[in-house]
This record gives C-alpha cells, sequence and structure tokens, in this order.
C-alpha cells in the first residue's frame, strides 16, 4: 500500500506513519502466525522473553528508513529519465536545426547559380556614347 501511495505522488507523512504502523502491525501477527502449529508445542531450551517494544521500534524505524530510501531511488530514477528526455529533445533540436542550415545553404548556392545564369543571358548594357570635352575656342 506504501509503495503504490508513494509510486501515485502522495507524501503526507500523516498517512506514511498510519501506513507504517499498519506494515508494523502486519509483521508482528506474521511472526505470530509462524510459531508451532496444529497444536504442537516446541518446549523452549530457555523461558520466554516478553516482547520487547524497543524491538519493535527498531523494526518500525529500519522500515521506515527503508521505504525512505525506496522513495528516494524512484525519485532519483525519475529524475534520470527527465534528463534523458532533456538530452534527447536538446539533441532532437540541434539536429533540426542543422538540417534546416543545410537547407539554407543549399538554397542560398542554387540561388547563386541563377543568378550567373540570368547574367549569361542578358546582353551588354549599352551606354551612350561618352562626351568630348568642349574644344578650346
Amino acid at each position: 500500500l506504501q509503495l503504490s501511495y508513494l509510486r501515485a505522488g502522495g507524501h503526507d507523512p500523516a498517512i506514511l506513519a498510519q501506513l507504517l504502523h499498519l506494515q508494523a502491525e502486519a509483521m508482528a501477527l506474521e511472526k505470530g502466525a509462524t510459531g508451532p502449529r496444529r497444536g504442537r508445542r516446541a518446549a523452549p531450551a530457555m523461558p520466554a522473553e516478553p516482547p520487547d517494544a524497543g524491538a519493535r521500534g527498531l523494526d518500525a524505524a529500519l522500515l521506515a528508513v527503508e521505504l525512505e530510501n525506496q522513495r528516494l531511488e524512484e525519485e532519483i530514477l525519475a529524475l534520470k529519465v527527465r534528463r534523458e528526455r532533456r538530452a534527447n529533445a536538446g539533441s532532437q533540436v540541434a539536429q533540426q536545426q542543422a538540417e534546416e542550415l543545410a537547407q539554407l545553404r543549399a538554397e542560398v548556392g542554387m540561388l547563386r547559380c541563377q543568378r550567373e545564369r540570368m547574367r549569361q543571358w542578358l546582353p551588354p548594357a549599352i551606354l551612350p556614347p561618352p562626351v568630348a570635352p568642349p574644344l578650346p575656342p
């Protein structure tokens, strides 16, 4: 439940604490259920110790640290994915700009060739004859 909550973007500390408490209770119930079965009771070599509240606190703290580590690992993974997407998008933009530049250069080259062809087809410019300087009197 906690992983689903975190993956869905949840981050409310109160809800995380409740989920942690539920998980600790479930672990305690599982440990109790894995005891002797079918009416057989194992004779302990030593007297059973009462459940230690400190150990439960340590289990809960360890579980909280593990869950926080998982959340941080997922966040790191999400950041890596975003960085790769940005890098891919940046390289795609650069590639598109390079293609556009190459196309523009090709068009400029074609226009230059057309200009040279047009110069060949045009007749030379006809200028009026030069005006002679006035004659001295």
